[in-house]
């Protein structure tokens, strides 16, 4: 049962990673229970510890766990500036209010700062904090060329879009650091204002130079050819996609809503049928062939499912433990940890069990010899 060494072949599907964190997404979204959310965080930075590798797109994390801290702060500067729309009596301090014109009624600048304000702000900032944590860990862990490579032939043309977007941010972040590292070797500052102005220069002529080479990589490669099918065929195929999106959209707003969690997976499903049946026939337009397909495996099933499972515990705990989930802040009260939601949570630490170990972290620890550390170097 122990994980084997990520080599070609044995390595974890990036549609898996993808769907373990959206998982953790979901059970974040249904919940503004400080210690839960802290809990998943938790869950998925020490997944993330456990099986990233060296990769630049694997260095994103952090930039997403600053990320989510500046806006937990950007939240709690507003409240503390902007007030907050629920009432509260324990004042901690009385600004100087801003006065404003008849028109700008119900928005204030200043006044009271109450400490249920403050603590619905932490809340709530928790909870977007805690989406984009678990987003970041699908992108550090997933290997975007290789999730483009097993999309569906209808997507290709806007997978190709989306993975140069997400993969733009990580090459971004590993070219402010080698130009530091370059600037510190040749005793010159790297932080500051100024040092911030001499590295961006070089930074962005980087990404105008990765863009050519894309963009000449994909026309030597025949990027945008495509196969003639019928009109019926396409125009069943636009149907079949366009309600199967629609489906799966309302399925997930009625998941992430309080009301509708009875009606939304069945809609969900509904709709991902379609629309996987509608990119089945898009798939014919397509031309490219795929060499050495990605594998879905056990343990990509396993790592999907635990975070299915994260997602469903949240959605089960909605009703057995509407207050525990959702602390109030009115009356002011310390937030509870309910103990089978928090164990359930726990279900989301599988893949640093089950996925497969990268080869930067194996080594002579698990009893590979000199030529075989020299091999996989190479």
């Amino acid at each position: 049962m122990r994980a084997p060494e990520a080599r070609r072949g044995l390595e974890l599907h990036p549609g898996a990673w993808w769907l373990w964190a959206l998982g953790l997404a979901t059970a974040a979204s249904r919940t503004t229970n400080p210690l839960l959310l802290t809990l998943l965080c938790a869950v998925a930075g020490y997944v993330v510890a456990a099986r990233r590798t060296d990769a630049p797109w694997a260095r994103s994390y952090g930039v997403f766990l600053k990320l989510g801290l500046a806006v937990l702060v950007i939240r709690f500067c507003f409240a503390f500036l902007l007030g907050s729309p629920v009432p509260g009596s324990h004042v901690l301090v009385t600004l100087p209010e801003v006065p404003l014109p008849d028109w700008a009624k119900g928005v204030r600048v200043g006044g009271r700062v109450t400490a249920e304000g403050l603590v619905f702000a932490l809340y709530d900032g928790l909870k977007l904090a805690t989406l984009l944590i678990c987003l970041g860990a699908a992108n550090s862990l997933a290997n975007p060329a290789r999730l483009l490579k097993s999309l569906p032939g209808a997507l290709y043309e806007a997978g190709v879009a989306v993975v140069v977007a997400m993969t733009f941010a990580p090459n971004l972040v590993a070219d402010v650091r080698r130009l530091r590292a370059a600037r510190r070797l040749r005793g010159r500052p790297d932080k500051g204002p100024q040092a911030v102005l001499q590295v961006g220069l070089p930074v962005l002529e980087g990404a105008l130079e990765r863009s050519v080479a894309l963009a000449a990589a994909m026309d030597a490669r025949g990027y945008g050819r495509s196969a003639q099918v019928p009109r019926a065929v396409r125009r069943t195929t636009t149907l079949l996609t366009l309600g199967g999106l629609l489906g799966m959209c309302a399925g997930s707003y009625a998941l992430l809503s309080a009301e509708g969690a009875a009606y939304g997976l069945p809609v969900l499903l509904a709709g991902a049928v379609l629309a996987l049946a509608g990119l089945r026939l898009g798939g014919r337009r397509s031309v490219r062939t795929r060499y050495r397909p990605e594998v879905w495996g056990v343990r990509a099933w396993l790592t999907a499912l635990s975070g299915a499972a994260v997602g469903a515990v949240t959605v089960a705990a909605g009703g057995a433990f509407p207050g525990a989930l959702h602390p109030p802040a009115v009356p002011l009260t310390a937030p509870e940890l309910p103990l089978w939601p928090a164990a359930g949570l726990l279900l989301g630490l599988l893949p640093a069990l089950v996925a497969p170990v990268p080869a930067t972290q194996t080594g002579t620890s698990r009893g590979t010899s000199p030529h075989q550390e020299k091999e996989a170097a190479q």
